[in-house]
């Protein structure tokens, strides 16, 4: 890498997970309209033709009129190809397959347990974790062993505990995990102000909010447009649409798009605790209780979000394996539409082109006082030149902490119970769950069966006493 003027060229961007169909396309559309950065990405997946896919795909949107910079791609068969000299490391991966994300997410469902999402909290959440906590120990072995000095920017679930065992693994380790849930929540504040206020076209970035707590269950302490308090303006929105949700801006298919949601949840949980949540209501839900949202498929509906079906995921995955064909061939012409995530802005601001306040996921140092030190939390951090600073974020309030306090210490002891691969302290970790609402019998064999479903990817634990 090197500084020609205010521009950074000849970066090294390793992708971990370089095949993906979808994350990828979305980082080659954002890099290309950053008109100061410039480089390499070396695509590195354990699916290689997939990452030659991509290569393909990526050096297109060098070819667009739009473009507004040079990024060459490169599909690498090894690891250490791809991290070697890297600046930045992205890692984007699916641990396992939609096979066992279905045992994950509707395998409790034979035991009346029901999740919305099952890729961080809940059975699902802790089973994927399983799987993932060894890819990630060897993944930062690797950045250890090649690029110690880069930064490594996280988007694979369960977030707070892959970034947990990168730290773990390597304590020296520049990493951060990135989630776009916040972003929703500004937006939405944004349409509260056009509702109550008549102030339009607001954009979510200028919705400066305190986030505090752990990803997908992210609350908000303060937020502000200028110098306006938003509380009692989002406070208007959750008294209003309590009951009937707040649909405006989806189309009449909405229930139908498993992401969309109407903000029940999210008005349910500030008119019981007077904070802003700032998720997305499929992901709150699975931190809550499992009978407030998630009793069932009729109290799911009834409370305006969806469950993730894994069959539709499937079905998603063969139109993007035939979308990266047609990207590959020529039959479909590469597009720059920017993603809105704020990868490439973060490196931007690392590599001190700008600076940037956002939220991340970082080990608590102190930016919460009252959840344990070490512990991956979601707040704001300062992006400046080779710096991530967390803000100071204040005290988990006392309404939400019992809440909050229980889910962080159990992601704590989940973290050592996979690092020591007790199979035991893991199903202690699981029965525990808030979502796990079955007899301790029934959860032991709910909990066998779906480590047995997911056996392939679990070399490392001892599994003798539940096969």
């Amino acid at each position: 890498m090197n500084y020609k003027g205010s521009k950074a060229e000849k970066i090294k961007i390793a992708y971990i997970g370089g095949g993906s169909r979808g994350w990828a396309w979305k980082l080659m559309s954002d890099l290309i309209s950053a008109d100061d950065i410039s480089g390499d990405v070396y695509l590195y997946d354990i699916d290689y033709e997939a990452a030659q896919y991509n290569e393909i795909i990526g050096n297109k949107y060098n070819e667009l009129e739009e473009a507004k910079t040079v990024w060459n791609y490169h599909a690498v068969k090894t690891v250490g190809e791809a991290l070697t000299g890297a600046d930045f490391v992205i890692i984007s991966i699916l641990p396992g397959t939609f096979d066992e994300m279905e045992s994950d997410v509707h395998e409790p469902e034979k035991y009346g347990i029901y999740q919305s999402v099952g890729d961080t909290s809940g059975p699902g959440g802790i089973i994927r974790a399983m799987r993932t906590v060894p890819m990630y120990e060897e993944i930062a072995e690797n950045i250890k062993k090649y690029c110690p000095k880069a930064w490594i920017i996280n988007y694979t679930n369960p977030m707070t505990l892959c970034v947990k065992t990168l730290y773990r693994v390597f304590p020296e380790i520049k990493a951060f995990g990135c989630c776009h849930e916040v972003f929703g929540t500004q937006k939405l504040l944004a349409q509260a102000l056009s509702e109550f206020c008549g102030i339009d076209d607001v954009d979510r970035t200028e919705i400066k909010v305190n986030p505090v707590s752990v990803n997908h269950f992210t609350w908000l302490t303060e937020a502000k447009y200028k110098n306006m308090d938003l509380f009692p303006i989002y406070k208007r929105l959750a008294e209003t649409y309590a009951e009937t949700g707040y649909t405006k801006g989806l189309d009449d298919n909405w229930m139908n798009n498993s992401f969309a949601c109407s903000h029940r949840v999210k008005f349910d949980l500030f008119n019981r605790y007077g904070y802003i949540a700032a998720a997305g209501d499929r992901h709150l839900a699975e931190f809550c209780e499992g009978k407030w949202y998630l009793k069932d498929p009729e109290t799911v509906k009834n409370w305006g979000f969806g469950i993730t079906n894994v069959a539709w995921r499937k079905q998603g995955e063969a139109g993007r394996l035939q979308k990266s064909e047609d990207l590959r061939t020529g039959v479909k012409k590469v597009e720059i539409n920017c993603s809105g995530e704020e990868g490439v802005e973060q490196m931007r601001a690392i590599l001190g082109l700008r600076e940037l306040v956002t939220n991340v996921n970082i080990p608590n140092i102190g930016q919460i006082p009252n959840l344990p030190f070490g512990a991956v939390v979601e707040t704001n951090a300062v992006f400046r030149s080779d710096l991530v600073t967390p803000v100071m974020a204040g005290k988990i309030p006392d309404s939400i902490y019992p809440m909050v306090s229980r889910i962080c210490g159990e992601q704590e002891r989940l973290d050592k119970a996979l690092a020591d691969r007790d199979v035991e302290a893991i199903f202690n970790a699981f029965v525990n769950d808030p979502l796990v609402t079955c007899s301790l019998e029934d959860a032991r064999k709910l909990f066998q069966t779906m480590v047995r479903n997911t056996r392939k990817y679990l070399d490392s634990y001892d599994l003798s006493s539940i096969m």
